[in-house]
């Protein structure tokens, strides 16, 4: 043990009075402010200006102000357009109804309807022609059943099952066997509706007279030959070598005739043209149909068909005094049965007949006016 005495506030911190006495005991100098470098406050960047009362942060209640404004003119852009819309509209009601109740068909359902029908034509023909045929067959079935259907509404008796599947024969042989079984299949087609009237009318025995059923077994004929055939004719018109441009051409020029009829007859149409048979068509439609026709013909023969100009004038004229003939034969035919239009279920157009009736009877000279050109262009 150490003999030296034991300092007991040894280990003890000294007090802040006792490290000044300290620091000034032992020669310190001590600080002032002297020993800092001097601050100079021009040194400090500015502060950045506060933003202008004018220039809002986003969700202030100035932008929410601009905001509604904005929405308040759109809606009232929107609104004015509605009404604009809505006056253009009324105005195109008045306009159908007055043409409706002057010609008794609805323009914008009849173009609308047409120019689906003619999406579908114009698809069938450009691309695989082999297509029309299905949409043929369809048009003349569609076609047999509303004629007999009127007639049986008129007191006739039509077989619609036996006029299906002869109508179906027939227009498959067109397209896909020889021209002269065609005339097989169409004496066969007449035959069979005739004598399924006769025997189904033996096993009724329902005391009808004989000039009743006579009349019943010819008109059941009457029907193949003026739907079923006609629509034949245009299958084997278009299975010749380039046929679907020939079949498309003489539809075009049907429904130019009866566009441009019933354009002039609306626009210019004072004059009856027949009117115990058709009250509503007029001369000045009738050369509405002239000119629209001609110009048809001259168009598809030169860009189309590649014919001299003078061969559509030709064509023209045959299918616009076809077509016409075949409106008025129709047109006859529903005056004899009592009806305005074949069917309903065609809006604006009456029934599938009823646009039908200047295209079936147009296939004829169609097919003759084919063979006619050809041999001449190969000569």
């Amino acid at each position: 043990m150490s003999d030296e005495p034991t300092d007991d506030g040894a280990d003890k911190p000294r007090t802040r009075r006792a490290a000044r006495d300290s620091s000034t005991s032992t020669g310190a100098i001590p600080l002032d402010e002297s020993a800092f470098a001097a601050f100079d406050a021009t040194s400090v960047p500015p502060r950045p200006p506060l933003p202008a009362d004018e220039q809002a942060m986003p969700g202030s209640p100035l932008d929410t102000a601009d905001h509604s404004a904005i929405r308040e003119q759109w809606r009232a852009k929107r609104d004015e357009f509605g009404t604009h819309v809505t006056h253009a509209r009324g105005q195109l009601d008045q306009a159908n109804e007055r043409i409706k109740e002057r010609t008794g068909r609805d323009l914008i359902l009849a173009t609308l309807i047409g120019l689906a029908f003619g999406a579908v034509l114009l698809a069938s023909l450009l691309f695989i022609k082999v297509l029309f045929v299905p949409f043929a067959l369809a048009a003349a079935l569609l076609g047999v059943y509303e004629l007999s259907l009127a007639l049986r509404a008129s007191g006739r008796r039509i077989d619609v099952i036996p006029q299906f599947i002869a109508a179906t024969l027939l227009g498959l042989s067109a397209f896909f066997l020889d021209l002269w079984f065609v005339w097989v299949m169409l004496f066969f087609a007449v035959a069979f509706v005739i004598v399924w009237r006769l025997v189904a009318q033996m096993v009724a025995k329902d005391g009808r007279t004989y000039g009743d059923v006579l009349t019943d077994a010819v008109i059941g004929g009457f029907v193949q030959i003026y739907v079923p055939f006609l629509a034949a004719v245009a299958l084997i018109l278009l299975k010749q070598e380039g046929g679907q441009w020939w079949v498309l051409s003489f539809i075009a020029i049907a429904v130019v005739a009866d566009t441009g009829a019933y354009a002039a007859g609306l626009a210019f149409g004072r004059h009856p043209m027949a009117p115990k048979i058709s009250p509503k068509k007029t001369w000045e439609g009738f050369g509405g149909a002239v000119v629209g026709s001609i110009t048809a013909g001259v168009l598809l023969a030169i860009f189309l068909l590649e014919l001299p100009w003078w061969t559509g004038v030709i064509f023209g004229i045959a299918i616009l005094l076809s077509a016409t003939l075949g409106d008025l034969g129709e047109s006859m035919l529903k005056r004899d049965l009592g009806i305005k239009d074949m069917s309903s279920w065609l809006p604006g157009h009456g029934g599938l007949l009823d646009r039908l009736d200047s295209i079936l009877p147009s296939t004829v000279p169609a097919l003759c006016l084919y063979f006619l050109f050809s041999s001449w262009v190969v000569l």
